[in-house]
């Protein structure tokens, strides 16, 4: 089961956090069809949210077909993202592990590590479109 954290620091407002945690869960094949999501009171309980925010982010997944809601059963996963990608997947974390463990040795502190990737990140994607 996914476990939802909140970062205050990121500028993304919560809702969209647990939204972004949701698809990058399916994408990486942590979620996959059929799996319960944790009820709005545990997500609450866990991480000192508003209910209503929980509620928004899974409606808004059930309105991007990713979810559905039973009543009284719970919050269930109805599609994955990327599973035909999944098998290139480790082949990369591998050598992004690497690369953070360099980044690390190099003396680099995770607010910079995180900096310098989305920094490059950027300019890849910019570079690209």
């Amino acid at each position: 089961m996914i476990e939802f954290h909140l970062d205050s620091r990121s500028g993304v407002a919560p809702y969209m956090q647990l939204i972004q945690q949701v698809r990058h869960a399916l994408r990486l094949g942590v979620l996959t069809e059929g799996d319960k999501l944790p009820t709005v009171k545990e997500v609450v309980a866990r991480v000192a949210i508003n209910p209503n925010t929980v509620s928004k982010a899974y409606r808004e997944l059930e309105y991007e077909g990713l979810v559905t809601a039973r009543p009284g059963l719970g919050t269930f996963v109805t599609r994955t993202l990327g599973a035909d990608s999944l098998s290139r997947h480790e082949p990369l974390r591998r050598d992004l592990e690497r690369w953070l463990a360099e980044a690390r040795e190099a003396g680099l502190d995770d607010e910079s590590i995180e900096a310098l990737f989305l920094s490059a990140f950027r300019t890849f994607s910019e570079a690209r479109a």
